[in-house]
């Protein structure tokens, strides 16, 4: 049986449990993605602790590391976060000299972020928290791999069911 939206993967059905299990706590995906949500935010405050930045922190300096200096719209983007998110956490990277904000020449309403030299040297330092936090999952490259993929099919098909929902009211 094929999935729906994923033509041509087939599947074997799964027995669709009793109707009160539905409301069963250990029966919800979303709270075993939160869990593990928490369970990585309290690895990463860890394992962050030695940079002296926060798992969000870190999140905007591995995309600046990865694109360079970019918009805090494309910022936004990249993270899934809007910009009233996203100020507050520039504002503390700058106050920690890792980056810094500047109108763009091409337009003044766009704010440019990028990184100093001292965010710059920060992604060597920074090179070990993948190789820690992939030890701390006990999950070997390939499950992780598998267990991304299988998380952006998840996002995506959210993010559609999220926008036809959106498209019918």
């Amino acid at each position: 049986m094929a999935c729906k939206g994923y033509p041509g993967r087939m599947t074997t059905p799964t027995p669709t449990p009793p109707t009160t299990d539905w409301l069963r706590l250990d029966q919800q995906i979303c709270f075993s993605l939160n869990a593990a949500s928490r369970a990585f935010g309290g690895v990463y405050r860890v394992v962050l602790k030695d940079l002296g930045i926060t798992y969000p922190q870190y999140l905007v300096m591995l995309v600046l590391w990865e694109h360079g200096e970019l918009p805090v719209k494309k910022l936004g983007e990249h993270l899934r976060l809007d910009s009233g998110t996203l100020s507050p956490l520039l504002k503390r990277l700058e106050a920690a000299g890792l980056v810094r904000r500047e109108r763009s020449a091409r337009d003044e309403r766009s704010v440019e972020v990028g990184l100093t030299d001292e965010g710059d040297a920060m992604r060597e330092r920074a090179l070990a928290v993948p190789r820690r936090i992939s030890a701390a999952t006990g999950f070997d490259v390939d499950e992780i791999r598998e267990l991304r993929s299988r998380l952006d099919e998840l996002t995506s098909a959210l993010d559609a069911a999220t926008l036809e929902r959106a498209s019918e009211e």
